[in-house]
């Protein structure tokens, strides 16, 4: 299906209960999405804590748009497009270090400084008289349109002009703050390199499944179910304690009514989450002087706040999502209309105990890696689905689920663990921010 590239084409692909299988197995409109949803909005870079000095940088990418997080001379992070702006050559190939005081184009030596801006060029004189000076070249290193540090996490948006960052995500930043609360020194740093694992699926699937409550009694059922079933049926002393693994799988397999009462809240543009009155990280044991830790830092009444404030998954449109309670953070980087990379982050609590850091490392091994003992269970999901999608049955994907007429995204709401109001008020910031820079029908296109 060609899908003109209109308000009116994006608009009759989304329905308040229903959206069109076009936004899963569509190349085009994944083409789409690169050039005007990831464009509009703000889109999570990395943290600051990968490059702690002055010229370290960070490689990463937008859809096909390669990307450098770099530290400059003034202790400030810039976010350049990664390609020389003299023949396109991309500049930095490895994941991560230190370019000192300047980046160096490997192919005709033009260097930049680390804000972008050009800084020399070889036989320079052979451009005097021909206008270099007036071109897109003589800028040097394109940044992208607008970089924003929040408590260490570095988002940006490629558009030079558009929504705020305060207004893009509201009251949805309190989710980070708890994360960030949770250290005594107000401080988080990334721990270690990331579980980077290739899903052969839509990135929305990835992003829709962390707020699905539905889901995980059944398709974890055999992994998390099994390992609950043997825990159970072992002969063990009374009163031994719960192992750390099996506190951290068990929830997985609480009943529906476990899940309804935990709730989603939802915020405008696309962000909610789960967990709003506890959840699956509601009942993990104490570790030894912590809590006497973040007494000493924000006082007793500040520290109960914090800590008694347990979300699940909270979803940051379009692109990532993190769990506040055990400081991970999920990266969804769109490949393909069918291929998504998940980098799956954790972060250390600075000056809290090693234990919180050494749970949130077993959390991501047991359920995040591509080896994990239920990130699978998800994969076989979302890859059925993708071939599922293929079929000629229906157009359309269901998204009903305690479904209320009129329903306003523009408000914070907080319902029903189970609803998939999350899941639309997704796909209306996807409509919203995907025809933002589109015109309105090809007659006006056409007009313009």
């Amino acid at each position: 299906m060609n899908i003109p590239e209109t308000r009116e084409a994006m608009a009759a692909l989304v329905q308040p209960q229903q959206v069109h299988r076009d936004l899963y197995i569509n190349p085009r409109l994944f083409q789409l999405e690169v050039r005007h949803l990831f464009s509009n909005c703000w889109v999570y870079i990395g943290h600051d804590s990968q490059t702690p000095n002055k010229g370290d940088y960070y490689t990463t990418q937008i859809g096909d748009q390669p990307l450098i997080m770099v530290r400059h001379t003034d202790d400030q992070i810039h976010v350049l497009y990664n390609r020389c702006p003299h023949k396109g050559t991309k500049i930095a190939i490895d994941r991560t270090g230190n370019t000192g005081k300047f980046f160096r184009c490997p192919y005709h030596a033009w260097s930049f400084k680390t804000d972008g801006c050009l800084l020399a060029i070889p036989l320079k004189k052979g451009y005097e008289g021909t206008g270099l000076d007036q071109t897109e070249a003589a800028k040097g290193m394109m940044p992208v349109g607008a970089v924003h540090n929040y408590r260490g996490f570095i988002f940006a948006r490629l558009a030079p002009e558009g929504i705020s960052f305060k207004e893009f995500f509201g009251k949805s930043l309190s989710s980070l703050d708890n994360m960030v609360d949770r250290s005594p020194a107000g401080r988080l740093v990334v721990a270690g390199a990331p579980l980077r694992y290739m899903h052969k699926c839509n990135w929305k699937m990835l992003v829709e499944n962390q707020t699905d409550t539905c889901h995980p009694m059944v398709a974890h059922e055999s992994s998390a179910g099994t390992a609950v079933k043997i825990w159970e049926s072992m002969d063990k002393p009374e009163g031994t304690p719960t192992p750390p693994a099996m506190e951290i799988i068990a929830p997985f397999m609480s009943p529906y009514e476990f899940f309804e009462n935990m709730g989603i809240r939802t915020w405008p543009n696309g962000h909610g989450h789960t967990g709003v009155h506890h959840s699956i990280h509601s009942d993990y044991s104490a570790i030894t002087g912590y809590y006497e830790q973040m007494v000493e830092a924000y006082g007793e009444e500040r520290a109960q706040q914090i800590l008694g404030e347990n979300r699940h998954n909270t979803v940051y449109f379009p692109n990532i999502m993190i769990k506040g309670p055990i400081q991970q953070l999920r990266n969804f980087i769109p490949l393909a209309h069918d291929r998504t990379l998940v980098e799956s982050w954790i972060f250390r609590l600075v000056d809290a105990p090693d234990e919180l850091v050494a749970r949130t490392a077993m959390y991501n091994r047991m359920i995040n890696a591509p080896t994990s003992m239920v990130g699978h269970d998800d994969l076989e999901m979302y890859e059925r689905a993708q071939e599922g999608l293929a079929a000629q049955g229906s157009d359309w994907v269901n998204v009903q689920r305690l479904y209320e007429e009129g329903e306003d995204f523009e408000e914070e709401a907080v319902l029903n663990g189970t609803t998939e109001r999350q899941m639309r008020n997704q796909f209306h910031a996807w409509l919203k921010f995907m025809s933002l820079t589109m015109p309105e029908s090809d007659a006006q296109e056409a007009a313009e």
